[in-house]
Order: structure tokens, then sequence, then C-alpha cells
């Protein structure tokens, strides 16, 4: 899996006291599965899990961990934002320590697909990007023609 390594660094170089404190920053992957379809005897397939990010003794505002996540997950995860079946996929939860400080717990609910191919007697594993949002992408005009018999459209 990449994307835990991915967060961790996204939160290490945005947030100014994970970078002073990287020790205060845990990330854990949990309710982890494997999907795979196994169709065409294919071994590619997807990690779904819930990732866990703690920060402890945090002393800024959770807005400094949330924006980043929020712009991470528009492009590594987008429909967790997009998707109002996804609803649950980003919570939180936090522990106010003292006056100063908190325990901040974040769940985001992610997937990463696998592809697997044979390649020279072996097998070439490689981690997919996201897919592209083509809402976003001002290059693709789309259009939607309908084809029927009988019908002038």
């Amino acid at each position: 899996m990449n994307k835990p390594d991915q967060v961790r660094e996204l939160l290490e170089n945005a947030v100014p006291h994970l970078k002073r404190n990287p020790d205060s920053l845990h990330i854990f992957v949990e309710a982890g599965s494997v999907y795979a379809t196994g169709a065409g005897l294919n071994l590619s397939f997807e990690y779904q899990f819930n990732l866990v990010i703690v920060a402890t003794d945090y002393p800024e505002h959770a807005d400094r961990i949330i924006v980043p996540l929020l712009a991470w997950c528009r492009t590594n995860q987008p429909e967790l934002l997009m998707n109002p079946d996804r609803r649950n996929g980003f919570r939180f939860r936090a522990e106010q320590l003292n006056h100063t400080t908190c325990d901040i717990e974040i769940t985001l609910q992610l997937t990463e697909r696998v592809c697997v191919t044979k390649v020279d007697g072996g097998v070439n594993v490689e981690h997919l990007p996201e897919p592209p949002d083509y809402d976003d992408d001002p290059t693709i005009d789309w259009e939607l023609i309908w084809l029927k018999e009988g019908i002038d459209g």
C-alpha cells in the first residue's frame, strides 16, 4: 500500500507541528481487505482499508490537518468528497487534553487499485493512480448522441 506513506509525507510537510514533532503523528491501517474478482485468472486486485491518522498533543487548530487532507483526497480518493454515499468516508474525533492541546483522530476509507500482469515468466505489480476526473478536464467535450431508428434528433 502506498497511500499511508503518502499521507504521512503530506502531513509532515504541510503541518508545522508535525514537521517539528514527527513522533506525534501515528498512522494505522485498520479493517483492511483485498478485493479481487479473479476474472480470467487475473491477479489484479484492490486494497480496501481505513487509514487512521492520530496527532497526539496537538497544539494547533484542526484546520491545519483537515485542509491538506481534503486537498490530498481531491486527487487521491475523490469519491470521498464527491459521492454522497461515502459521507462517512472522512471521519474524525478529538480529545481535549487541556486548554492548549488535544489528540485528533481522523479515519479515511481508502482504496488502492493494483494491476498484476504476466511479464516474461514473472509478474509485474503496478499501483494505479485514481481514474481522472473528467468533469474537471476542459479538453474533453462530452456529447450524448441518441441513435434510434425512426426518431429524428
